[in-house]
This record gives structure tokens, C-alpha cells and sequence, in this order.
């Protein structure tokens, strides 16, 4: 396997756990916001050398340049490949964006230290291609969010009962593959991992802990835990090369119903964050239903439309922080009239929301496009009943920014302009969404490779499975033929 010329990976990983360690003792609230900026610019810097480098090899995948895990395990545990490469610099962005648009209102109760802490797990997991190591960084990343309900005197019951459900059902469900003979998978382990998969991903009907999520921990936990969509990676890396053909099925199913179903909420909530996190369920199912299609055109959009999700829902729902942070929480009941005070953040809610909904010159257009595309061609029911959750979406965005940004006149005491820090996050945001859909063949191409490549395996896998099943299907009739063949024998003598 080629290597990449520096250990971009372990410094992307490293980096944010040193910088938590450095962090987590400050008491200045001003000065760790400080401090964790600079490590996060750091940390962006290295997950785009690392795909600057990894584009560079020409290759499908690529280990680190030190990879002291190898000593260990003695296999390659971080691995980059043209599924992971965008991933990184997708995630490192949303912390950076996070950390900048932080307001002095609420360094004292976002927790820097905690939050580097989870962008080294989740860069971890995001580079991490061996079963046992992903299941573990899995679970450790789910307890940054416990440790916040914890803090705030929230109840844990419900996320811990879910996320507790989430890593059994992994365990136990690769622990069943791992002694499936010749690696076939029978219908409990995949039914489990499947379980597991649709769990993590807040699918219908077990999604309740999403929305108990937004509403005990602070907007930026819940924001950065739920859009990196680490269940579509569970998906892509633990059920798509095993799994059969029915647990794609189900899973594309349960996602479509949950798609319409969540799109069809966000237009009766009357909360900002319950509004945000049916709008995010809506469009993370898209995605799903996108990948267990199977086909080049279906993949390529799927995985096309999780960069555009994650881009324009983190910046969405960084808009919807920012105006929380200078007016509390919102109600969608009542009319804000917010544009005069933050024309700039209209603006990116706008562009967001457009983007999300796959709006022609947005980063989302073209995804959306070969998603309803491949849908269309291989059940063109589903192709259909997408088009019908864009649209809802649709309405429901349009909606929430009539509510929030016009309606009536607004008058504050203090100035609510939008700070250099979050312009700086505005501007970033906007010319990756704008340039990704005015220039989006770069884009489009490192996606349609890592489809083709996933589903050449997952065909690969499939076919010696079935070997193996001929090959032991005929030994055992060889064997009871011979069985027969002796006992006649000896009865006739």
C-alpha cells in the first residue's frame, strides 16, 4: 500500500489531544476559545495537506508515513482512502467554524477541552478501517456528549440507553461475523450491524434520542456529534462489504420513511432545534437511501450529497447558534425580524438552506441530481417519494426564514451585528458552498471512484462468498455420497 510523504493522520490526531490536554486547565474562557482556534487552524491545515498528499499518489488508498499502531497490530490501522479523504477536511472545518463563531455568551458553557477531545476521536474514526479499532472509537466518542448532560444536570437516560443499544448490537453483531465460516453472514449478525447502523443514524422510530440530544446539551455539542453522519460511515465501512442483499433493502426502506416523515415534522415545530434536527434527519436519510442502491450513479450521488449535507446543515445550524447566542432560544411561533440587525447571517441562512435542498449553483445540486437519477432508474417509486421530501424541505426552510428574519421590526438594546470572528466562518462556508457548485467535476470525480471502488468490492466479497457456499455445498454431498456409498458396503458384506 503506497504511504502518504508525511504523517499527516497521526498529527491530525494528535494535535487535538494535545491541544485538550492544554486547554482543558485553562479557567479563562477567553483565552481556551483562543487557544482552541489556533489548534483547530492547525488541525485544518493538516487534514488538507493529507488530502493535498493523498491526491497527489493517484491511488485508491494510502497508509501514514509513521503509522505506530502497525507495531501493535502489525496491519495498517490508518488508513486514507477516496471515500475518507474529503471526510477529513469536511470535519475539521466544522470544528474550526465552530469554535470561531463561539460568542463571548457562551465560552462559559461550551467546553473547548471536551470538544478537541472529540475531534481526535472522530478524525480517529474516520481514518480507522479495522472493525474492532472503529467499534471502540465509536463508542468512546458517544461519551463527550454523557459527560455534558452530566455537567448541566440533564437526565442521560434516554442517550444512554440508545447509544448503550448502539454498542452492543456492533459487538455482538461483528463478533457473530468474525465466526461466520468463510466469512458469510447469516441473517442474525446482519441483522444486528444493520440495527446498529439505523440506531446511530436517528432512523425511524428510534430517533427519539436525537431530539433529546439538541434539547440537554448546548447547540455546538449537538451540532458537531450529529453532522460528520458517523452512521452513514458505519454503514459504509461495517454493513456495505458484508451484508446482504436484504439489509441494503431495509435499510434503504426505513431511511425513505424516515426522509418524508422528518420533513413532514420540520414543518410543524414550533422550536428552532427540534426544527434543525428533523430538518438534518431528513436529509441524512436521503443519503442512506443513496448508498444501499448499489449503483455507481445512486453512490456517486449519495456520497456527493453527504459532503453538500454536512457543508450546508453545519453551516445552517451555525447560523441558527449565532442567532441564539444573541437572543436565546428561538420559538418558530412568532415573527423575529432579524435581517436588519444580521443581514450576514440572512444571508448564509439563505445559502444554507438552498444548498441543502440542492438549489442549481450550490454544492448540493449535482449530488441531488445523480441521487434522484439513480434512484429513478432502479425503483422509480423512490425516486419519486424523494423528490416529494427536497420539496417539503423546501417549504419548511422557506418558512423558518420568514419567521426568523422578517414578519416585523426588532428592536435591541445592544448591537446584534455579526462579530469578525463568525464573518470570517460566513465567508468560509459561502465560497466552499458556491465554489463546490459552480466547479463541482473535481468534486463529482473523487466520488464516482470511491463509489465504483466500493461496490467492485462489495461485488468481489459477494462473489467468493458464494464460492466458498458452492465449495462446501459440494464437499458435504461428497461427503454424505461416500458415507452412503461405505454403509452399502457393509451391509452387503
Amino acid at each position: 500500500m503506497p504511504e502518504l510523504l508525511l504523517p499527516w493522520l497521526e498529527l491530525a490526531i494528535l494535535i487535538p489531544l494535545l491541544g485538550s490536554l492544554w486547554i482543558g486547565r485553562l479557567k479563562d474562557s477567553d483565552k481556551a476559545r483562543q487557544r482552541s482556534i489556533i489548534v483547530c487552524s492547525a488541525i485544518s491545515a493538516c487534514t488538507i495537506g493529507e488530502w493535498i498528499d493523498f491526491e497527489s499518489l493517484g491511488t485508491f488508498e494510502a497508509h501514514d508515513h509513521w503509522d505506530v499502531l502497525e507495531f501493535i497490530f502489525h496491519k495498517d490501522i490508518f488508513v486514507i482512502d477516496e471515500l475518507s479523504a474529503p471526510l477529513l477536511p469536511l470535519a475539521a472545518l466544522l470544528y474550526l467554524v465552530m469554535v470561531l463563531s463561539t460568542l463571548r455568551t457562551k465560552v462559559n458553557r461550551f467546553s473547548f477541552g471536551w470538544t478537541l477531545a472529540s475531534e481526535a476521536i472522530l478524525l480517529a474514526t474516520l481514518s480507522c478501517r479495522e472493525p474492532w479499532v472503529l467499534i471502540a472509537l465509536l463508542s468512546l466518542v458517544t461519551i463527550p456528549p454523557w459527560i455534558e448532560m452530566r455537567a448541566r444536570k440533564r437526565s442521560t437516560r434516554v442517550y444512554t440507553a440508545h447509544m448503550g443499544l448502539f454498542i452492543a448490537l456492533l459487538v455482538v453483531g461483528w463478533s457473530l461475523v468474525e465466526r461466520s465460516p468463510d466469512g458469510t453472514v447469516s441473517i442474525l449478525p446482519g441483522a444486528l450491524l444493520t440495527a446498529a447502523a439505523l440506531l446511530r443514524s436517528g432512523i425511524v422510530p428510534v430517533h427519539c434520542w436525537m431530539t433529546d440530544l439538541f434539547e440537554k446539551v448546548t447547540f455546538g455539542t449537538a451540532l458537531l456529534f450529529v453532522t460528520p453522519m458517523t452512521g452513514a460511515y458505519v454503514i459504509m465501512r461495517l454493513v456495505l462489504p458484508v451484508a446482504p442483499d436484504w439489509a441494503l433493502q431495509s435499510i434503504a426502506i426505513v431511511s425513505l420513511i424516515t426522509s418524508v416523515y422528518a420533513a413532514g415534522m420540520a414543518l410543524m415545530q414550533t422550536e428552532a432545534r427540534r426544527f434543525f434536527c428533523y430538518l438534518f434527519l431528513s436529509h441524512s436519510s436521503l443519503v442512506l437511501v443513496g448508498m444501499e442502491l448499489v449503483t455507481p450513479i445512486g453512490m456517486t450521488g449519495a456520497l456527493c450529497v453527504w459532503i453538500s449535507v454536512g457543508l450546508s446543515l453545519g453551516g445552517f445550524g451555525l447560523t441558527l447558534r449565532s442567532i441564539e447566542s444573541r437572543t436565546g432560544r428561538l420559538s418558530m411561533a412568532d415573527y423575529h425580524g432579524l435581517y436588519e440587525h444580521t443581514p450576514a447571517l440572512a444571508g448564509l441562512f439563505l445559502l444554507t438552506e438552498l444548498a441543502s435542498i440542492g438549489f442549481p449553483g450550490t454544492i448540493g445540486f449535482i449530488g441531488t441530481e445523480l441521487l434522484v437519477e439513480g434512484a429513478v432508474e432502479i425503483y422509480p417509486l423512490i425516486g419519486t417519494t424523494v423528490v416529494i421530501a427536497a420539496a417539503l424541505n423546501g417549504i419548511a426552510i422557506m418558512q423558518a426564514y420568514f419567521r426568523i428574519f422578517t414578519g416585523t421590526k426588532h428592536t435591541a438594546s445592544v448591537s446584534l451585528k455579526v462579530r469578525p470572528a463568525e464573518r470570517v466562518a460566513v465567508l468560509i462556508l459561502t465560497a466552499l458552498i458556491l465554489g463546490g457548485g459552480l466547479f463541482p467535476q473535481p468534486g463529482v470525480t473523487s466520488r464516482f471512484h470511491a463509489a465504483t471502488a466500493l461496490i467492485q468490492r462489495r461485488e468481489e466479497r459477494t462473489k467468493k462468498q458464494r464460492n466458498s457456499g458452492d465449495e462446501n455445498q459440494h464437499s458435504t454431498k461428497f461427503a454424505k455420497k461416500s458415507a452412503l456409498n461405505q454403509t452399502t458396503n457393509a451391509l452387503a458384506q
